[in-house]
C-alpha cells in the first residue's frame, strides 16, 4: 500500500469513507513510522514522510474503522538534552479517539532504557514492546444524537453528584449484570431513576480519558481506580464499555450522555491535563515521552533530563508549548462538541496556569478558553491548587471559572466538631464573598463540598480519627493525615447506640449545611446512603467493594437517603437557598427587613464582639425570600418564602429565642437534624418564642406571617 501525502490537520486519524488520514505532531523527530496491526497482531510499517508545521501526515486509502495502529518515532537519544526517542517502543497516538485496552506490562519492557546502574535512564533499551502497548483504533465518528439538547442548567440551580462510572452501578440492583460498571450501566433506567429521584442536576464523573495503570500497582494486583493517570485525552476509557473496545466505547459514551440529558442531567468530566501516566525520567514510554519529550513536558531549567513536578506524579505537561496547549483545547472541544459534554472539572488546575513557574491568572491557558466560542460557554470548574510552590489558589481564578472551595470544606468540618469560629462559618455559608465578589464573580463561583473522592467519605468522617489505608500496600503512609475528622469517642464502627445516633446526626448536619449554603453543592456519590470505605481515605487503587457503592441499604442508609432527598428538594424549591447574587445585609426591595440577618441565641443581633468570639458555637440566620434581586427567566420578580436557620454546634441543648415581629410573626417547623422524622408544620412558634435546639444539630423554620 502506498502512503498518499494527506493533510496536516486535523491531528489524529480521520476516516472519510474511503480511507484514513493520519497526522502526528513532533517538533524534534527525524523519522515517523505508522504501524498497522491486523487481528493476529502482525505489524506493517509505513514511513510518513510529509511534514507540515511539525505535523507528520499521510493518507492510507482503504484503511477504515476498526484498524488498529500505533507509531514508532525516530530521533536522538539524548536524555541530558531532553530527547528520548526510541523507535523500539510502540507509541499511543495522543489524538486517538479509541484505545483498545490496558498496558500489558508482563509482555515486554515499556522502559525506554536498560534498568540498573547509577544512571539507568541514559542507556537506551532496544527491546520491542509492541505486545505490551494497547493499539489505537480508527473509528467512525458518526452518531445519531436525535434531538439531544444540553440541559443548560443555570449555575445557581445546579446540584452536582460526584460519581465513578464503574463504582456507581457495579453493585446496583436492577441493572443488567453485563452493563454494571459501564457507560451503558450509567445510562440504564435504574441508574437514571435513582439520580432523578435524588434530585441532582449534574453528574461529575471521575476521569474517563483512557487510563494507564502504573506498573507498581499492577505488580501489587491493583489498578488506578480513580483514573488520574491519563494517556489518551480524546479517548473514552475502553474498560468502562460494555459493547466493545474497537470504537464501540465511543458510541456507548455518547449514548450515556444522551440518556443523561434526556433525564435532565448534565455531564461534567473530571479532566487531568496537568500530567500523564508516563511518570518521571525513570517511568515508562507509552506515548508523549517517545513522540517529543522536550515539547510535551516541563523539564527542569538547565537540566532537561529531569522533569518539573507540580503534580506529585513525576511529570507535568507543558501547556506553555503551543502544540500541547492545542492538544488540551482539541480534547476539550472534542468532548464538548462531538460528545455533547456540559462541563469540565480541571484536576490540579494551578499547574495549567503556570506559564513558567509562578501561577499566572493571565496565562495563555485562560486566554484561549475565554476567547473560545464553545469552551467559554460550558461549565468550568477548577481544583484551584497543585503541589508546587504557591499552588494553593482558592479564590484566584478568573471570571467564568468556578472553584472547588477547600476553605468551605475545612471550615464546615471544623465548625461541626466545635473548632471553627461563627464568623468563618457565616462567610462560607453565604457563598464566600470574601473570595469571589471582589472580581465580579457570584456565589456560584464556590463549589461547596464536604467530602470528595479524595479523602474520607461522610460516614468515615464521623467514624475515624485516623486513616486506614493498609489495603493500598503502602504501609498506611499514603493519604492525608490531617482530615478534620472526629470519631465521636470510638475509633471505627461500633454497636454503641448513643455514638451511632450522634454520628448519624452529624452526617445530617453536614448534609443540611451543604444544601442550605449559598453556592453550588457537590455531593460525593454514596454519601447519601452513608457509604463507608472502612477508613481508607485514599482509595485510588481500590477497584473493589471498598470503593463501589453498596446498594444493599440498611435502616441507617435508608434514613440518610430520605433526608438527603428532602434537603435537595427543599433547596431546589426555594430560590432563597440558591441565590444568584451575594447577600448584602441590607433591605433593597421594600420588604421591611434585610436580605440576611444574623442573631444570637437570645434573638438579638450579632455584634462585632460576638463575631470575634472564638468560643461561640451557636448562630441564627434569617434569609429573606422577599429580598431576591434577580428575575425569573420570563422577567418576573423572584419571591420566595422566608426562613430562619438555628445552628448549635455545642454538645448540649440551647434554647433559641426567635427574633422580633419585624422579621416574622409566626414560624413553622421545616426540618430538624435532631428529629428528622418531624414533618413540615408539625410545630409553630411565635416571634420571640423559645425554640430548644438539641446539641450538635440545626433547625430550619419557615415564616408563616
Amino acid at each position: 500500500m502506498r502512503v498518499w501525502p494527506g493533510k496536516p490537520f486535523p491531528l489524529g486519524p480521520l476516516w472519510d469513507g474511503e480511507g484514513t488520514n493520519f497526522s502526528l505532531f513532533s517538533e524534534h523527530a527525524e523519522k515517523v513510522e505508522l504501524c498497522l496491526f491486523d487481528d493476529g497482531d502482525r505489524e506493517t510499517r509505513y514511513e510518513v514522510t510529509e511534514r507540515t508545521a511539525f505535523n507528520w501526515h499521510g493518507y492510507l486509502p482503504g484503511v477504515g474503522p476498526g484498524q488498529r495502529y500505533g507509531y514508532r518515532v525516530h530521533g536522538p537519544w539524548q536524555p541530558e538534552q531532553g530527547h528520548r526517542f526510541n523507535p523500539a517502543k510502540l507509541l499511543i497516538d495522543p489524538y486517538a479517539k479509541s484505545i483498545e485496552g490496558p498496558i500489558l506490562w508482563q509482555r515486554g519492557s515499556t522502559l525506554p532504557y536498560v534498568p540498573g546502574g547509577d544512571d539507568p535512564d541514559l542507556v537506551r533499551d532496544d527491546g520491542d514492546d509492541a505486545e505490551s502497548i494497547p493499539k489505537s483504533v480508527v473509528i467512525d465518528q458518526t452518531f445519531d444524537w436525535e434531538d439531544d439538547r444540553p440541559p443548560q442548567r443555570p449555575w445557581h440551580e445546579t446540584v452536582i453528584y460526584e460519581a465513578h462510572v464503574k463504582g456507581f452501578t457495579k453493585l446496583m440492583p436492577g441493572v443488567r449484570e453485563e452493563l454494571r460498571g459501564t457507560y451503558a450501566g450509567l445510562a440504564s433506567e435504574p441508574a437514571l431513576e435513582y439520580l432523578t429521584a435524588l434530585g441532582v442536576t449534574a453528574v461529575e464523573l471521575l476521569p474517563i480519558h483512557h487510563i494507564a495503570d502504573e506498573h507498581q500497582l499492577a505488580e501489587r494486583g491493583l489498578t488506578n481506580y480513580w483514573g488520574y493517570s491519563s494517556i489518551g485525552f480524546l479517548a473514552p476509557h475502553a474498560l468502562y464499555a460494555a459493547t466493545g473496545r474497537r470504537g464501540e466505547q465511543v458510541k456507548e459514551f455518547k449514548g450515556m450522555v444522551k440518556a443523561l440529558h434526556r433525564a435532565g442531567i448534565e455531564v461534567i468530566l473530571d479532566v487531568v491535563y496537568n500530567h500523564t501516566a508516563e511518570g518521571n525520567h525513570l517511568g515508562p514510554m507509552l506515548s508523549f515521552k517517545g513522540i517529543d519529550n522536550l515539547s510535551y513536558y516541563r523539564t527542569v531549567p538547565g537540566d532537561a533530563r529531569h522533569y518539573m513536578d507540580y503534580t506529585g506524579t513525576g511529570n507535568s505537561l507543558n501547556p506553555a508549548h503551543p502544540s500541547v496547549l492545542r492538544l488540551i483545547m482539541d480534547s476539550l472541544r472534542y468532548f464538548a462538541v462531538e460528545c455533547h459534554v456540559d462541563g469540565f472539572r480541571f484536576d490540579l488546575a494551578s499547574a495549567l496556569a503556570r506559564e513558567f513557574h509562578e501561577v499566572d491568572r493571565l496565562s495563555a491557558f485562560f486566554d484561549i478558553i475565554h476567547q473560545d466560542p464553545v469552551l467559554s460557554q460550558v461549565k468550568l470548574i477548577a481544583e484551584p491548587w497543585d503541589v508546587g510552590e504557591g499552588g494553593y489558589q482558592v479564590g484566584n481564578f478568573p471570571v467564568l471559572w468556578t472553584e472547588w472551595n477547600g476553605l468551605y470544606r475545612d471550615t464546615m468540618r471544623d465548625f461541626w466538631r466545635g473548632e471553627a469560629s461563627v464568623g468563618e462559618f457565616a462567610s462560607r455559608f453565604t457563598g464566600s464573598s470574601d473570595l469571589y465578589e471582589k472580581d465580579g464573580r457570584r456565589p456560584f463561583a464556590s463549589i461547596n463540598f464536604l467530602t470528595a473522592h479524595d479523602g474520607f467519605t461522610l460516614r468515615d468522617l464521623v467514624t475515624y480519627n485516623e486513616k486506614r489505608n493498609e489495603a493500598n500496600g503502602e504501609e498506611n503512609r499514603d493519604g492525608e493525615s490531617h482530615n478534620r475528622s472526629w470519631n465521636h469517642g470510638v475509633e471505627g464502627e461500633t454497636e454503641d447506640e448513643a455514638v451511632n445516633a450522634l454520628r448519624e446526626r452529624q452526617q445530617r448536619n453536614f448534609l443540611a449545611t451543604l444544601f442550605l449554603s449559598q453556592g453550588v453543592p457537590m455531593l460525593l456519590g454514596g454519601d447519601e446512603v452513608s457509604r463507608t470505605q472502612g477508613g481508607n481515605n485514599n482509595a485510588y487503587c481500590q477497584d473493589n467493594e471498598i470503593s463501589w457503592i453498596d446498594w444493599g441499604l440498611d435502616g441507617r442508609a435508608e434514613r440518610q437517603l430520605a433526608f438527603t432527598r428532602r434537603l435537595i428538594e427543599l433547596r431546589g424549591t426555594h430560590p432563597v437557598f440558591h441565590r444568584a447574587d451575594f447577600l448584602t445585609g441590607r433591605e433593597r426591595l421594600g420588604s421591611g427587613a434585610p436580605d440576611v440577618w444574623w442573631f444570637r441565641s437570645d434573638g438579638r443581633k450579632m455584634t462585632q464582639r460576638n463575631w470575634r468570639d472564638d468560643n461561640a458555637l451557636t448562630l441564627g440566620v434569617f434569609l429573606n425570600g422577599s429580598e431576591i434581586p434577580t428575575q425569573s427567566a420570563q422577567g418576573a420578580p423572584v419571591i420566595d418564602d422566608t426562613f430562619l436557620i438555628l445552628f448549635n454546634a455545642w454538645e448540649g441543648p440551647i434554647p433559641f429565642t426567635l427574633p422580633s415581629v419585624t422579621f416574622g410573626r409566626r414560624w413553622a417547623h421545616e426540618l430538624s437534624t435532631a428529629a428528622p422524622e418531624l414533618e413540615q408544620g408539625a410545630e409553630v412558634h411565635p416571634a420571640r418564642g423559645v425554640v430548644p435546639v438539641e446539641g450538635r444539630s440545626l433547625i430550619v423554620l419557615r415564616r408563616l406571617a
